[in-house]
């Protein structure tokens, strides 16, 4: 462990270098702590010594390795009292009773991402069950089917049918309904194969486009990963990664990869802190996330952002945002 000088020094370093990236010289810790520029020079030397501090080429200042990241987080960080606006912004959203869970986690995130000014995530899962599935006549040959799961999620899909027979689309909405409402959503382009296309035929006519339109319309929603991603260029926007275009490109291909962004997925119902190599996205980044379970739905919420995070306002958000979905 660290003597209490060292945790003062580095947990200084660390708050101040979260402002701005720009190297912490012994100066301004003088000021702060009230001790010679000899003791904080010696201190910081030590400090750097044994992996808590980097020294850049450019400045004679330090910034905080990973693994003083990793040690103020675990030893350090006290979660930062939200602000009554902060707080007020996510209860307003949670107590409108017109939006669905899903909404409710969508804006939310939006904020989030604004007063923070990071990436923010939320990873639900396909084990939704299918409530009720209804059909809106667009045009002669478009249709907009709406997909209703057991706890209020909804989804649209626009389908096309070519001379379609709004009775016969009728028909064919009445079968499912009747045949495979209380399916998960992950099972229900099998069951049509399986037990809806057999006997289609001997009810709508022109059974095969039809029958082939909703399949296409489940099995899209089966392959949804059901991702909300909120401000997905901010990072792209911090000093640190400003005048690095290989490196923003790098990011954002990540932030487009299905299975690079499914693996932020929780487990653990904690808030957990990913630092650098810890997390599956970037060793430049942090990954902030937690388990959430309410309404019999389960997703992950997570927070990416760089490794010299606002860590305690964060942690504090998050936190927050969970009990809000829990509680409601």
């Amino acid at each position: 462990m660290l003597s209490s000088r060292q945790n003062d020094i580095l947990k200084l370093i660390i708050e101040e270098y979260s402002k701005m990236p720009i190297p912490v010289g012994s100066t301004a810790i003088c000021d702060i702590l009230g001790v010679s520029p000899a003791t904080v020079r010696s201190e910081m030397a030590r400090l750097e010594e044994i992996g808590y501090l980097e020294k850049t080429h450019v400045s004679s200042g330090r910034i905080p390795s990973e693994k003083g990241y990793k040690y103020y987080v675990n030893n350090l960080m006290k979660p930062k009292e939200m602000t009554g606006e902060d707080m007020l912004n996510l209860q307003t959203i949670f107590q409108n009773k017109s939006l669905v869970l899903s909404d409710a986690i969508e804006k939310s995130l939006e904020i989030i991402s604004e007063i923070t000014n990071y990436t923010a995530i939320n990873l639900g899962n396909n084990d939704n069950k299918l409530k009720k599935v209804e059909v809106v006549a667009l045009s002669k040959d478009n249709l907009l089917a709406i997909v209703i799961t057991d706890n209020g999620h909804v989804e649209n899909k626009k389908m096309t049918i070519k001379n379609s027979d709004i009775d016969e689309i009728s028909k064919t909405v009445e079968l499912i309904n009747k045949l495979i409402v209380g399916t998960p959503i992950n099972e229900v382009s099998e069951k049509l194969e399986y037990e809806i296309k057999p006997i289609i035929g001997k009810y709508v006519q022109n059974h095969e486009m039809i029958y082939n339109a909703f399949y296409n319309a489940f099995n899209d929603l089966k392959n949804n990963k059901d991702m909300t991603m909120k401000g997905k260029n901010k990072l792209i926007e911090l000093e640190e990664f400003s005048n690095n275009a290989q490196k923003i490109k790098k990011i954002i291909n990540k932030f487009d990869d299905e299975n690079i962004v499914s693996s932020i997925k929780e487990e653990d119902g904690g808030i957990n802190v990913y630092i650098g190599t810890e997390n599956s996205i970037d060793e430049d980044l942090t990954v902030i996330k937690t388990k959430y379970n309410a309404q019999g739905e389960e997703g992950t919420l997570a927070v990416i952002g760089p490794k010299r995070m606002d860590y305690d306002r964060v942690v504090s958000l998050l936190d927050y945002l969970k009990s809000c979905i829990e509680r409601d």
